[in-house]
């Protein structure tokens, strides 16, 4: 069969697909095909064929629609600041459980972002974001289990951890800034019943009711002499950097000097069994069942619910506390950012519950150890212990809103500019054209910061990014001006233009009611490709502190945090993930401009 044949065969299936035809659509030849197809239907499917385009479409759009709507489910606090959670790594693993620690678990205790347990045979297990630092890993760092002996107590703190074995030897490792994991002499001469750990800061209570104290004395305000009441003490509960104390009498007391709310103990305060302290705030479990809390406590602290049964053990961890029932039902009440009041539905017959920070450890008479809370976070947290992930998602829907407006204004300008040029030429032409070269000659970069410098710091937020908008779309039209003026010379001249003179239409409509359609396709690619230039400038600008300000987040200004050499050795999240982003939708948004480049020329159509 003859080349030309197989091509007629070709396009009479093509046609059959598309049209339906039979015998005599079979019949036709390449030419007649190219005239049956309209313009735009060429160009769609030239654009199909192109694979690289075409998933560049996609996954450029995946992109836009999670940042579109996944601010609506994770909307950003811009006051938000966790101190405790600063430089946490990417994973969700800060309550996965050992399995071997399942059914056998004897205390769990929490650190800020790991926790750490023993079994009933006296074995530790550690768990989480382990990793404090760059030199403190505390799941590396643990002593062997030898060393440790047969365990009966353990207690986490901020960045250490203490184990109580049954020779009454405290061991303690992680971070030793501050001397909180070498106990004193005197511990080892006394018999321990209970450990406590803090913000570098470790506690041990004796036999006797004494509390012995080593860490950082200067962060903590904490005072364990004769006269606020040591020596009778029966339970203690670390609240942020201070000490709350159970006395044997049943009253509650302050182990510091400072005044506060949290040590502004009710004065009718008796018969207390039981006490647990959060960040802020103090509980006390009377004998009748009833709860006392006091400090500075939010509402949510504040406010306990309904409970079923009467409480026989209690825990507070950073913004919450959570209590057992003799019923087996288990409570949580307070903040819930990271879903630790959210005690799953499904949970009963418990028979102890542990945590602090953020989880929640819940052990079933089975034995199961069922948890809520704070799992970790998708991609890592920054300095001051944001999500990296809901920051991203906001920031890239700043970063894309910044770039479509602009560009949307170039375009605008661009069209105008060059369509009025383009046609009427002559001293209009020429007085355009001068304006063109002028703001084409324009420095950009320094231009924008100039601007975003001298009139931005007097306004607000909102009219800051909108005069980010404005000064991007006003400085990037001259590009398009000049191709639109191009593309208006060469249809000017065509039979359909000296038609519409002829009939006596006007020129404005001509011009952008005949005209501009002819060249719609060139504008649309070449306003695809700005878009990522104004993504890439506002990003530049942000990133050098001339655009959006902190703390609303940007692609641009979130690697503005990333520009230490600590942060890059060694909280690689904090700038790979950002860099990722802005990198893959700008890539596919050229790959999207250059398949619709490629759609439009005839000469890129192989038959």
């Amino acid at each position: 069969m003859s080349k030309d044949n197989k091509k007629k065969k070709h396009s009479a299936s093509l046609l059959k697909r598309l049209f339906g035809g039979k015998s005599k659509v079979e019949e036709m030849d390449l030419m007649q095909e190219e005239l049956l197809q309209s313009p735009m239907r060429t160009i769609i499917r030239n654009f199909f064929e192109n694979k690289l385009a075409l998933g560049a479409v996609i996954v450029f759009l995946t992109i836009f629609l999670i940042v579109l709507i996944g601010p609506i489910f994770a909307p950003t606090d811009l006051n938000e600041s966790e101190e405790t959670q600063t430089n946490v790594g990417p994973g969700l693993s800060m309550m996965s459980v050992p399995k071997e620690l399942e059914g056998n678990v004897k205390e769990i205790s929490t650190g800020a972002t790991f926790s750490v347990g023993v079994d009933n045979n006296g074995k530790v297990y550690v768990w989480g974001k382990t990793k404090i630092s760059r030199k403190i890993d505390i799941a590396k760092d643990m002593p062997s289990q030898k060393e440790l002996g047969k365990v009966i107590s353990v207690a986490a703190g901020y960045d250490h951890v203490m184990a109580l074995n049954e020779d009454g030897e405290i061991i303690s490792w992680g971070s030793n800034r501050m001397g909180q994991t070498k106990a004193p002499s005197e511990v080892g001469r006394k018999k321990i019943v209970q450990i406590a750990a803090g913000y570098q800061m470790s506690y041990a209570l004796t036999e006797g009711g004494e509390i012995i104290n080593w860490g950082n004395d200067n962060l903590n305000d904490v005072n364990v002499t004769r006269k606020k009441g040591n020596g009778h003490i029966q339970k203690i509960a670390v609240s942020n950097t201070t000490l709350m104390a159970l006395r044997d009498d049943g009253t509650v007391v302050h182990m510091g000097n400072q005044k506060s709310d949290v040590s502004r103990v009710p004065e009718d305060l008796t018969d207390v069994v039981d006490i647990a302290a959060s960040s802020n705030a103090v509980a006390a479990l009377k004998e009748d069942g009833s709860l006392v809390i006091w400090g500075k406590a939010n509402r949510s602290e504040k406010e306990v619910p309904e409970i079923d049964g009467k409480i026989v053990s209690l825990f507070g961890g950073r913004l919450h506390f959570t209590a057992l029932t003799d019923k087996g039902n288990v409570y949580s009440w307070g903040d819930n950012n990271y879903d630790q009041v959210k005690v799953p539905s499904s949970l009963k017959n418990v028979t102890a519950i542990y945590g602090g920070y953020y989880q929640n450890y819940a052990v079933t008479e089975k034995g199961d150890v069922k948890t809520w809370g704070l799992k970790g976070y998708l991609l890592g947290t920054d300095e001051l212990g944001r999500d990296v992930f809901g920051r991203l998602l906001n920031g890239g829907r700043m970063t894309m809103t910044i770039g479509a407006i602009a560009v949307i204004i170039s375009t605008i300008i661009g069209i105008i500019i060059g369509g009025i040029s383009g046609f009427f030429g002559g001293w209009v032409d020429i007085i355009l054209q001068r304006i063109t070269e002028i703001v084409a000659s324009l420095p950009f970069l320094p231009m924008a910061m100039i601007l975003n410098a001298i009139i931005g710091n007097s306004l607000s937020e909102g009219a800051r990014i909108f005069l980010i908008m404005v000064i991007l779309g006003f400085l990037s039209w001259p590009n398009l001006a000049r191709l639109v003026r191009a593309q208006v010379l060469a249809e000017r001249e065509k039979e359909f233009v000296t038609a519409a003179n002829a009939m006596g239409v006007k020129r404005s409509s001509i011009v952008f009611r005949h005209i501009i359609p002819n060249v719609i396709s060139v504008i649309i690619v070449s306003a695809t490709l700005d878009f990522a230039s104004c993504m890439l400038t506002e990003s530049t600008l942000s990133f050098l502190g001339f655009g959006v300000k902190l703390p609303r987040p940007t692609w641009g200004n979130i690697l503005n945090g990333c520009v230490s050499s600590v942060v890059i050795q060694n909280y690689w999240w904090r700038w790979v993930f950002p860099a990722i982003m802005l990198s893959i939708c700008v890539i596919c948004i050229n790959l999207i401009g250059d398949g619709l480049r490629d759609a439009i020329d005839p000469k890129s159509n192989e038959k």
